[in-house]
């Protein structure tokens, strides 16, 4: 069935890890008459989390779409996880909606993950509608709750439907915009009469109309006059406040017991926006502002907010359409590549069930199998009007492993089973670092890198194993020291000669620099640059622990030749000598890399933060305000220190902290830590390949 744009809702539900949202999304599924029973998370039987990885793990992992279709609206439900590792489903998931529904647990309150959906929520200007689920259980506090998310969020958050006990232990719901009370046996609503719960009704209808007489001047009008308002004008005020952001609602029930469901369904309904209540603004070839009307009779413009990679059905593209109608034989453009884009069939998604459908209307969301070129972050549109949307902001990938591959013969296949994998989670970086030559993938903790290495193995048949990714040291020397290098081999035949005296000796930098300061001709001309090539081939392994050698200057100052042996190897043999001979004497030393880190965290986590980076041999550098009201912590620390850094700063801030760590420059080890180093070295065989 085709909905019309103005009866669609497109809803991100979030909230923390464990909060209920993945069982509301269920409930409202079976409320809607769409399936016969129920799923249970801990069963692993729901429709949003249908990756064999989320029943094993009992979590979500990947975002989902569900839509639920009552009354003649559809409600795209857009499913995302908790879980701190996996917030790149949130992000993609904010690109398709239109409005957040922050799930808050009636036991464990406003979590860090309530906190994360409401700031999401207004940094991507949605409407917003809290959920207290759970508020059958008998440790649940709703009234603790409203506080909480007044403390926290502020005087946009305004109650609408209110739990309460009664006699006999069972919860009913009082409405505040009717002001008429309900019980649900079954899931079936009953009215019963309004319960007493004194003078907190007052305020609550108070505060109520309050924040609805903000919305409009004729409300206001009659707010100060003490005339009651209507059902009808609460609900119109109301939607008028959610819409321009002034009030997040808040509406409370129990997915698992069916309680309260409906009055959350309708309130959706008439509360939320569609996705025809404002253009969306994107960007011409030129980079100039257009706004994009959902228009069904329009250009078709169309954004991908998700891509799946299956090795056997191929990619799977979501889909929100803006404006036009989208299917099988629309001829589009890829705005980032210019290229035209070849569409295959067109489905609705519903979890992992895909059914074809003949178009995609505006404002709705479906999918396109088998996009050749197109990724997340990607605008289809008609050639008669080439717009680009924004990219969403992905968080910052921190936590480094290094892959190891199981199976031998199997190198070539991990990257890109990999590539497949990043298409799927932008999140994911691999890169092969030049210093180790090892493949590292980058992630946004443990857990993340592990649910990675578990598809590797289950959708590409990849087996990898991850480690701590090596530090890439360095060596140089702190003094100056002068060395013969003498190769003199005689064979049947022609011999080999070749002798040199260099001078070695420090430089700032991090380079490898030759002279010569020959006189008489000891060493002739045409063998110099063999000498070089001897001297960069042996400073590629130090002596300590056979790192690469920066900071050198070679000069050759004598030597001596003979006319038939003398050879191009002989003297690249002889350099390298000279070299071994000369930088065990000139005082060798250990470098490490050191890189700022920068540090985002609330204000009372600094102290600790800036403690941490001491203990890890770091120093702080400064501290100041980011646009998001957190302090950055900025450090320059030895990369060798921030391997756990990750897992430190969420511990730390409970998920509210990240940061970025970059490379700036190499410093003296410190001599304590040296034999640690070397031993490692040798393990790793370092010298292996330097030459006899």
């Amino acid at each position: 069935m085709e909905y019309a744009s103005k009866d669609i809702r497109n809803i991100l539900v979030a909230g923390h890890a464990g909060c209920g949202k993945t069982t509301l999304v269920e409930a409202l599924l079976y409320s809607s008459g769409a399936t016969e029973r129920m799923g249970r998370v801990e069963d692993g039987t729901t429709v949003s989390d249908f990756d064999p990885e989320e029943a094993r793990r009992k979590a979500s992992l990947n975002s989902s779409v569900v839509p639920v279709e009552k009354d003649g609206v559809k409600f795209n439900l857009i499913d995302v996880p908790g879980l701190f590792d996996f917030e790149t489903g949130a992000a993609e998931g904010a690109m398709a909606a239109e409005s957040v529904l922050i799930c808050v647990s009636g036991r464990s309150g406003v979590t860090v993950g309530a906190e994360k959906a409401y700031k999401l929520a207004l940094k991507n200007n949605k409407a917003r509608m809290v959920f207290v689920t759970k508020t059958d259980l008998e440790n649940s506090d709703y009234f603790k709750i409203l506080e909480q998310l007044k403390i926290k969020f502020g005087p946009s958050i305004c109650p609408c439907v209110v739990p309460v006990r009664l006699d006999d232990g069972t919860v009913a719901y009082i409405n505040l915009f009717s002001q008429k009370a309900f019980k649900y046996e079954s899931g079936r609503q009953i009215q019963i009469d309004l319960p007493d719960i004194g003078h907190r009704f007052e305020g609550l209808i108070q505060a109520m109309n309050e924040a609805i007489a903000e919305t409009d001047e004729a409300l206001m009008e009659k707010f100060f006059e003490g005339e009651p308002f209507t059902t009808e004008e609460i609900v119109t005020g109301m939607a008028a406040g959610v819409r321009s952001g002034q009030i997040t609602p808040v509406f409370c029930g129990s997915a698992v017991n069916q309680q309260a469901l409906d009055m959350l369904l309708y309130n959706m309904k008439e509360l939320l926006p569609a996705p025809d209540a404002a253009p969306v603004v994107a960007e011409d070839a030129g980079g100039a502002p257009v706004e994009i009307a959902v228009d069904p009779a329009a250009p078709v413009c169309a954004y991908v907010f998700k891509t799946v990679a299956d090795p056997f059905v191929g990619k799977l593209s979501y889909i929100k359409v803006l404006s036009g109608k989208l299917s099988a034989t629309s001829s589009v453009i890829n705005a980032r590549t210019g290229q035209p884009e070849r569409l295959g069939k067109t489905l609705t998604i519903c979890g992992k069930k895909q059914t074809d459908t003949a178009a995609i209307g505006a404002g709705d969301i479906g999918a396109v199998a088998k996009l050749a070129t197109a990724k997340t972050g990607d605008t289809l549109c008609d050639p008669a009007r080439v717009v680009s949307l924004p990219l969403p902001t992905y968080p910052v990938a921190c936590y480094r492993m290094a892959v190891r591959v199981a199976k031998k013969g199997d190198e070539g296949k991990v990257s890109g089973a990999l590539a497949r994998l990043m298409e799927e989670d932008p999140a994911i970086q691999f890169t092969v670092d030049p210093e180790t030559k090892q493949q590292v993938i980058s992630g946004l903790g443990p857990q993340h890198l592990e649910v990675a290495v578990a598809k590797l193995k289950n959708k590409f048949g990849v087996e990898i194993t991850l480690e701590a990714p090596r530090v890439p040291y360095r060596e140089s020397i702190r003094k100056s020291c002068k060395a013969q290098g003498r190769h003199k081999k005689q064979t049947g035949g022609h011999g080999q000669f070749g002798d040199v005296w260099i001078q070695f000796e420090p430089i700032d930098g991090d380079d490898i620099v030759f002279e010569e300061n020959v006189f008489g001709g000891s060493v002739p001309k045409n063998f110099f640059p063999a000498v070089e090539k001897g001297v960069r081939q042996a400073a590629q392994h130090g002596v300590l622990a056979g790192y690469p050698m920066v900071g050198l200057k070679a000069t050759l100052l004598d030597g001596s030749y003979h006319p038939v042996d003398s050879s191009e190897m002989a003297f690249i043999m002889a350099a390298k000598l000279s070299y071994k001979a000369a930088i065990p004497e000139a005082g060798p030393v250990l470098l490490e890399p050191i890189g700022t880190l920068k540090a985002h965290v609330p204000a009372d986590s600094t102290g600790d933060v800036m403690g941490e980076v001491t203990k890890r041999r770091g120093r702080v550098l400064g501290m100041s305000p980011d646009e998001d009201g957190e302090q950055v912590v900025e450090a320059e620390v030895p990369m060798s220190e921030m391997q756990d850094f990750t897992t430190f700063l969420r511990q730390l801030t409970q998920g509210r902290g990240w940061f970025t760590f970059d490379f700036v420059r190499y410093e003296t080890l410190p001599q304590m830590l040296e034999a640690k180093v070397i031993e490692q070295a040798k393990a790793l065989g370092n010298f292996a390949e330097e030459d006899a």
